[in-house]
């Protein structure tokens, strides 16, 4: 489980926290409260936008953004939400941002538009008070010597967007939230409408799904949860800290998204078998594997997230026998008789959990994890004995990560083909499934109800058997 979801954030709910003194400051000043958390947003939305830094790796308390690091849990709080919101609204704050300052800022006030970004998303979309983003923004101005210049224009713009806020939420409501290389794949993917609809799942809050050992009637009862058409049960918008949820502590539970639940639900019977999870860590799918009775054998190549899934199985009462090894190399002495290979891929279909995704990653980078987990999957097939299965899955929303690389692989190898899904199995799933019994979700799937927010991550996911 990551950190996220143990200390949810959510829009409407932020306040200023104090932190320390920034090394910027005036030694005989004293520092503005939030002022570093306004710091450290805006130094990482500008390695997410310019430099295509994943997020996740910034916000690791381990390892990550220095600035973001140092703050307490309150500014870290408020750093994520704020990231999150600006990164979601992006295309819309800056054609905001556009009409107020009128002239283009010049090519080295870079810096600067990260600030004024923040400071808008605090405005237009979270409950922070707005003389608060604008005196802060100002202040963050004021001290880089790269923006002092421009401190009266940033206190000029952020006070008239306070002002007029309501008109311009209005007029940028026609603006796409999702960059427009990626808008155009998504058209040509699913049609103009269910593109849209995609688009305005991003800005719904992010749900937390559980897979549960067993009973999801009893367990949402008790949680004051939804079971969904994958068996997952679904938390309430606002549920508390995740490790103190009953069942937590029992292992009688993990947070699962409801589609990354289904790629381990579409093999046969289990039990007995040696299975292998190619691509295994942090371990939900590693978990249902063994939860369904299989002699299950992780394979990760990072032996810390490997620590990770031995930790969180332990938790659950679950075992599974963990390798450190590079799949693309791996060759075992003996073959399995299903394997799960959840490839790495472009993350597309999390964009809900993770819209840095969308400004991180461009259409070379689908292709490339494409050639990889074409790569990988023809390998996977060497290591099932005959008469075995194969499920490949991932998070992308593009079918060449997934349906017409199948295609292709299935084409070379012909005593491999699809079992297809049956529709009938996956009732207020159906139009899931494509005409070849594939699956295929996205976050446009699953409507919201009035106790729970809708939606799900965009999944693919094939089973493949071998006739021998």
């Amino acid at each position: 489980m990551s950190d996220d979801r143990k200390h949810r954030t959510h829009p409407k709910r932020h306040r200023d926290g104090r932190g320390g003194k920034p090394a910027e400051a005036d030694a005989n000043m004293p520092e503005k409260p939030g002022l570093r958390a306004r710091q450290a947003a805006a130094k990482i939305l500008a390695a997410v936008v310019d430099r295509r830094t994943p997020l996740d790796g910034m916000l690791d308390l381990e390892n990550g953004n220095p600035a973001y690091r140092q703050l307490n849990d309150a500014d870290r709080a408020l750093v994520r939400a704020i990231l999150n919101t600006a990164l979601r609204h992006l295309p819309r704050i800056e054609a905001i941002l556009d009409t107020l300052v009128g002239t283009p800022l010049p090519d080295g006030a870079r810096a600067l538009h990260h600030v004024l970004t923040v400071a808008a998303a605090q405005i237009l979309y979270l409950d922070v008070p707005d003389h608060s983003a604008v005196d802060l923004a100002v202040e963050q101005a004021q001290i880089d010597p790269r923006n002092r210049r421009f401190a009266s224009l940033t206190n000029a713009v952020l006070r008239r967007l306070s002002r007029e806020k309501a008109s311009h939420l209005t007029a940028s409501r026609a603006i796409s939230v999702i960059p427009g290389w990626f808008e155009a794949r998504l058209v040509a993917i699913y049609g103009k409408e269910h593109a849209a609809r995609i688009g305005e799942a991003l800005l719904e809050t992010s749900t937390i799904d559980l897979t549960v050992k067993s009973d999801p009637q009893g367990w949402a009862a008790r949680l004051g949860g939804l079971v969904l058409p994958t068996g997952s049960v679904r938390l309430p918008t606002a549920s508390g800290a995740i490790p103190a949820l009953e069942g937590f502590d029992a292992g009688e539970w993990w947070v699962q998204d409801a589609a990354a639940s289904i790629p381990a639900k579409l093999f046969g019977d289990l039990a007995g078998k040696r299975v292998a999870d190619l691509c295994a860590a942090p371990g939900g799918k590693t978990a249902q594997l063994a939860l369904a009775g299989a002699d299950v054998t992780a394979l990760d190549q990072s032996g810390n997230r490997l620590k990770r899934l031995v930790g969180n199985l332990d938790r659950l009462g679950l075992s599974a026998t963990a390798v450190e090894a590079n799949m693309a190399d791996y060759k075992p002495a003996e073959l399995f008789d299903a394997i799960l290979l959840d490839a790495p891929c472009s993350s597309t279909g999390t964009i809900r959990r993770h819209p840095d995704v969308l400004w991180t990653k461009g259409p070379e980078d689908i292709e490339k994890l494409a050639r990889l987990q074409e790569r990988l999957l023809r390998h996977a097939l060497t290591l099932v004995k005959p008469g075995g299965e194969l499920v490949f899955s991932n998070c992308s929303l593009d079918p060449s990560e997934g349906e017409e690389m199948i295609s292709r692989v299935l084409a070379d190898n012909p005593t491999w083909r699809i079992a297809p899904v049956d529709p009938a199995d996956w009732p207020g799933l159906e139009t899931a499934i494509t005409p070849l019994g594939e699956f295929r979700t996205t976050p446009a799937m699953l409507p919201p109800t009035a106790t729970h927010a809708g939606g799900m991550d965009g999944f693919y996911a094939v089973r493949l058997t071998n006739g021998g």
